[in-house]
């Protein structure tokens, strides 16, 4: 079975979806309070929550017709918009670690890659 560049290319739309999720999903826990009222007008989280379910629609669609063991990993490229947004979005820095950790999440996925 091979992956359909297709499939690829939903996948990594779901990772990038889901990266602006994350990040509405921290502004909402920012403002989040334990009152009903207050949880129900918080559109950030609940807009993080929808990201989050809009991209798992990307993700769905395009793991059904490719390899599994392929595009699961790519997911992992979300990690890298996620810490691109929130360099910009809340000012946290981007460590040496930061970027190595990043650097073998993508050496991996190309080795992956290359064993198909």
């Amino acid at each position: 079975m091979t992956t359909p560049l297709k499939s690829i290319a939903l996948v990594l739309c779901a990772g990038f979806i889901g990266s602006f999720g994350a990040v509405f999903l921290k502004k909402g826990a920012g403002l989040l309070h334990f009152d009903l009222h207050a949880l129900l007008r918080n559109w950030r989280l609940a807009l993080g929550i929808a990201l989050y379910l809009f991209s798992f629609v990307f993700y769905f669609l395009g793991v059904r017709e490719g390899e599994l063991s392929v595009l699961y990993p790519m997911v992992a490229l979300g990690y890298i918009w996620t810490m691109i947004w929130s360099h910009f979005v809340f000012g946290e820095p981007i460590s040496r670690q930061k970027v190595g950790g990043l650097a073998l999440v993508i050496a991996g996925i190309l080795l992956l890659n290359l064993g198909r």
